[in-house]
């Protein structure tokens, strides 16, 4: 999909395929989890049927615990290291991090008629019963579809034969951005509160 670009330092490249990456470092992470689990399902059955008081069994939980506690903490480094980058010494600049191809990212948002619930909804805050908004939507996506174009690309004279609800407004919410920015309220889309959700989480890290 090209959303995303690692440093080369922590891929390798294909055995076949000259122009490709091997994301080998999150993979690895991925890998990680199988470990950590089985880890947690060795302390699980460790600790089942056991009486009260202090059992020789508990002699076998350090290596799970402790290769866990390791594990997770080489994880983390490594994750924030290829997530953010790291400053070299020499320079003192930024190198590495994951690149963000936003234009793509975008263009690939607007695939599939994703804004077709906002005309829905739309169509609900002008009277009519979901029921039925949904069958309009549905026939202005089939329209659209025939003409190859996105919904927010229909004339408003074809979309106001499936309803003549609809104005000139519609495409408000029929845009990406407008279809964000349409649900603001904590934990939504909107920029705002995707800003105050990483705010609120960097807080609980310190």
């Amino acid at each position: 999909f090209a959303f995303v670009d690692l440093a080369d330092r922590f891929c390798t490249g294909s055995s076949i395929m000259p122009q490709k990456k091997n994301p080998d470092v999150p993979e690895l992470i991925r890998g990680k989890t199988g470990r950590v689990n089985g880890n947690l399902v060795a302390l699980l059955t460790l600790m089942k049927a056991q009486p009260l008081a202090y059992n020789k069994d508990n002699q076998e939980d350090k290596e799970p615990l402790f290769d866990t506690v390791d594990t997770l903490k080489d994880t983390l480094r490594i994750f924030a290291e290829m997530v953010g980058g790291q400053i070299n010494p020499a320079t003192g600049q930024k190198e590495g991090g994951i690149t963000v191809n936003a234009q793509a990212m975008e263009v690939a948002a607007l695939k599939g008629y994703a804004t077709a619930t906002d005309l829905a909804d739309y169509l609900v805050k002008k009277g009519l019963p979901f029921r039925d908004a949904h069958e309009t939507v549905a026939h202005a996506v089939k329209a659209a579809i025939s003409h190859q174009v996105d919904l927010s690309e229909l004339p408003l004279a074809v979309l106001q034969e499936f309803n003549p609800k609809i104005e000139k407004d519609v495409y408000d919410c029929l845009s990406l951005r407008g279809s964000l920015n349409a649900r603001n309220t904590r934990g939504g889309t909107a920029p705002a509160q995707v800003r105050a959700q990483i705010a609120r989480h960097q807080a609980r890290l310190g």
